[in-house]
Formats: C-alpha cells, structure tokens, sequence
C-alpha cells in the first residue's frame, strides 16, 4: 500500500517526517496524511518522493512495472478512490457503532432501573422511557445500521416491525402505569388473558413477517449463528414464518384449558422459538461443515 510503502522507505533513509517534508517543501502534517493513509500525493509529488527516498514508483505503488505518467495518473487516481472508499467505510462504521453504543446505553439503564429502583410506578415510567428511547434510535437509524450488513435494503419491513415492537412496549408501558395507579385493577385470570393476548398478538406477527426480514443484525431472532450466515438467517426466518400461526392457536388453547399459566408460556416460547433455532444451526452446521 502507498502509505505503508512510503513510510518504509522513508525509515530506510532515516529520515524524519520533518526532514523530508521540508525536502519536498511541504508541512510535516501532508507527509503524516501520506503515511497515514488519509491523503494521496499527486503524479509530480509522487516522482519526488520517488527521487528523494531513492525508489522506485513502481514500489511505492506496490506495482510491478514502472508506470508512464500517463498510467501514473491514472493508477494514483485509483488508489485516491480506493482511499475515499475506505475513509466512507470507516466513518460508516463509527457511526453505526455510536448508535449502536447509545441503545446498549439505554438499554443497561432501563434493566438497571427496573432492578434498582423500589417504588413499581417510578421504575416503569424510568425503565420505559428509556426503552422506548432505545427503540426510537434505532427506528431513526434502521438504514444505517442495516448498511454494514446487507445490501438488501428492505427498510419498509424494518420500520414495520420497529414500529410494532414499540407500540407493543407502549402498551406494556400504559397498563402497567395504571395498574400501579390502580386506575384498573385485573384478577390473577384477567392478567394472564392479557398476557396471552399479548404474546399471541407477538406471535402471529412474528409469522407475517419474518420471512420478510432482510439480513440483519439488530431485529429478527438473533443468534451466533443467524447472525453470522446470510442463508442461515434466512432459513430461521422461514421456519419462524411456518410455525408462528399454529403455535400461538396451540397457545391460545392451553391457556384456556391447562392451569399453569407460567409453565404453558414457557413451552410456547420453547416451541415458537426452539424450532426455528434448532433446524438453522443444524442448517449452519452442515453449511459450515461443508465448506
């Protein structure tokens, strides 16, 4: 690489980056920008270099052949786009890390909350406000934080699902809020026909519209192995798909016939999502085996 080869033959000469930017009559930052990859010198500034640590172009450009000037250009050119491409990529990422880092951020607060804080009504508007801050990141950055992972950028579905996953925690958030205020009050069975309701509500539209879900890692059933395989995810997401409709209508009817409304949700879970997790990593397995 230019910038790497650059530096290596200036060490060669002992030359400082003081000493030679003032050889080439330049400030010492515009040889640091060479040596760090953020800037690319010009066809003549290349030649003096090229005179002034006594090589090549040709190894500086890590090329085999000496270029004319006019392939110069065009080859300095080239490492110029290549260059931008990789300062876009970089500033890309520390973007999506940073947004990234601000929903892991609220996210920690609202489970710190919800463990710490006594008073119930306190810790769900606190816990919730943060939740819904974390959701509202991401909802604002679906793009951005799908771009580093995929191609396919089907933000339409995204922000459907983000969209339900918030009302669904506005929901959560209102009825636990009156619930604390004793605005309504619900028997132990009116709070469990709630929750199903609820979770069979998750269900089917986890059905609708997972096999819609492009490849990403942030909303969908994310796990080390879905995240890590385009056709991994994809076979997850289908199965999810298949399997949703009957198992929130066998949810459903265990809750209304078996007592154990705790153990009940628990199976359905295992079913809904314990299926689907199964088959992709046998799925991922064989892949990966394969290769």
């Amino acid at each position: 690489m230019l910038s790497e080869n650059i530096k290596h033959f200036r060490k060669a000469k002992k030359l400082s980056q003081e000493e030679m930017a003032v050889k080439l009559n330049v400030v010492r930052q515009t040889v640091s920008k060479w040596e760090s990859g953020l800037s690319v010198p010009d066809a003549e500034m290349l030649i003096h270099i090229s005179e002034l640590l006594e090589a090549p172009v040709s190894r500086l450009l890590g090329t085999d052949e000496q270029p004319e000037e006019q392939n110069l250009s065009e080859e300095l050119e080239r490492v110029n786009r290549q260059l931008s491409e990789k300062i876009q990529r970089e500033t890309l990422l520390r973007q999506v890390d940073s947004k990234r880092g601000l929903i892991l951020t609220f996210s920690f607060l609202a489970m710190l909350i919800a463990l710490s804080v006594k008073n119930p009504l306190v810790s769900v508007i606190l816990a919730g406000l943060f939740m819904l801050s974390a959701a509202l990141v991401l909802y604002r950055n679906l793009a951005l934080l799908t771009s580093v992972t995929t191609n396919d950028l089907r933000i339409g579905t995204l922000r459907i699902t983000t969209v339900f996953d918030i009302l669904m925690l506005l929901v959560g958030i209102v009825f636990a809020v009156l619930t604390a205020l004793d605005v309504i009050t619900f028997s132990r069975h009116g709070e469990e026909m709630f929750a199903t309701a609820v979770i069979s509500c998750v269900m089917l539209f986890a059905g609708i519209i997972s096999p819609r879900l492009p490849f990403t890692r942030h909303t969908g059933l994310r796990l080390p192995w879905t995240v890590r395989d385009e056709d991994t995810w994809n076979v997850a997401h289908r199965i999810l798909g298949y399997i949703s409709l009957p198992a929130a209508l066998l949810y459903i009817a265990c809750t209304l016939t078996v007592p154990n409304f705790e153990a009940v949700t628990l199976c359905a879970m295992l079913i809904w999502l314990g299926i689907p997790s199964l088959f992709s990593l046998v799925f991922f397995y064989r892949k990966t085996r394969g290769d």
